[in-house]
């Protein structure tokens, strides 16, 4: 019998007193997180083990969630990393020759709170309006002032940093050691794509945990950097930005992505704020300022760094803009080897449009050699 027809009530708590219903998945018990959307249509299991939604519990927006199943290759770090599922319909079959187990299974394994049969249209109309905010998911139906209580207790994202909560807890190495180039990657919340983008092209990577620092880094001797994306508030990982300042000033190969762009920005005295309720999703329009091109792209943030302080910094450029809201998607530093984007050219969900950018990084990595 499917467990579709054996389901508890379950409800959505926001932060405001707003209340969603639906049905518990599986997992019963509470998850709190800030409540977010996504709009991808494909590409779950990635989104769910992206460490950069880390704390976050996601909105689906697909109206099908679990219909292909998981796979082992397909995720983009050793576990779950969202705080819970709300989505509308939640497939417990699945049809997918490349496909291991359902995505059940992974809830069931990661315990997992996940509730379905949500109105989310209505909720992403609500969070569009009101803003990404904290929220609980739980089975718990008959106790909203308890639940209440305990969600007042969880902390804001503005102020949060989380990267040390994701980040590897001791270095290790990704690729081939005979690679042409090597980099040296700080992970506040890495994927593996980027991992796979770059050892493709010829470097061999060497990733350190997220407060590791530029000395430690350095005695490696590698022939570039790399700062990864991640979740929560760049604002705190000073130790992350003292690793950007030092390497920008002796002029070392730099890319950032993500939250790694923003600490790029940080490092140079550009402030973050964070957005009414971010970019999350693989369709993106962004225009490349140097090219004059369109590119669609993955992204998944809710920090930006400020257009204002970019374009009045005299050592920074604006490369790239998000074509939706004209926030900054890319910057570079000008007679320095640094640059950095927004959003994931990794994609993983996502279009291929921007995967130019690691080959830039390498051709960076060549000539800075030279």
């Amino acid at each position: 019998m499917s467990t579709y027809q054996v389901r508890k009530k379950a409800l959505i708590l926001l932060e405001d007193g707003t209340i969603f219903h639906g049905k518990s998945v599986g997992v019963e018990g509470n998850a709190f997180g800030e409540v977010c959307f996504n709009t991808g249509m494909t590409g779950y299991q990635e989104i769910f083990s992206d460490p950069s939604y880390y704390g976050q519990l996601m909105v689906a927006t697909n109206a099908h969630i679990g219909n292909y199943g998981v796979s082992d290759d397909d995720m983009e770090s050793d576990n779950i990393k969202i705080s819970g599922l709300i989505c509308k319909n939640f497939s417990y079959d699945y049809s997918r020759p490349a496909a291991t187990r359902s995505l059940e299974e992974l809830f069931k394994k990661e315990n997992l709170i996940a509730i379905s049969d949500v109105d989310t249209r209505a909720l992403v109309s609500y969070i569009r309006d009101n803003g990404a905010m904290n929220a609980v998911i739980s089975t718990d139906v008959d106790n909203v002032d308890t639940l209440k209580k305990e969600l007042s207790k969880i902390p804001p994202m503005k102020g949060l940093e989380l990267a040390s909560k994701v980040s590897t807890k001791e270095p290790y190495y990704f690729g081939n050691e005979n690679a042409t180039y090597k980099i040296a990657a700080l992970d506040i919340g890495i994927k593996k794509n980027i991992l796979r983008n770059l050892s493709s092209r010829d470097a061999y990577i060497k990733v350190f945990p997220y407060n590791t620092s530029f000395e430690e880094m350095s005695a490696w001797n590698p022939d570039g950097y790399f700062l990864s994306n991640g979740p929560g508030d760049p604002q705190p990982l000073k130790e992350a930005q003292e690793v950007a300042k030092e390497i920008i000033n002796q002029n070392l190969p730099l890319f950032g992505i993500c939250l790694g762009h923003q600490v790029i920005a940080l490092a140079n005295g550009i402030s973050t704020y964070k957005m009414h309720n971010g970019h999350r999703g693989i369709n993106h329009p962004v225009k490349n300022l140097e090219t004059g091109k369109g590119e669609i792209t993955s992204q998944n943030h809710g920090f930006a760094i400020s257009r204002e302080d970019t374009e009045s910094h005299p050592d920074v450029e604006i490369t790239h803009v998000h074509l939706n809201d004209h926030t900054v998607a890319g910057i570079k530093l000008k007679n320095k080897n640094c640059f950095s984007v927004q959003y994931h050219p990794e994609a993983s969900p996502g279009p291929h449009d921007s995967s130019y950018l690691f080959d830039q990084f390498i051709h960076l990595i060549k000539t800075h050699k030279k």
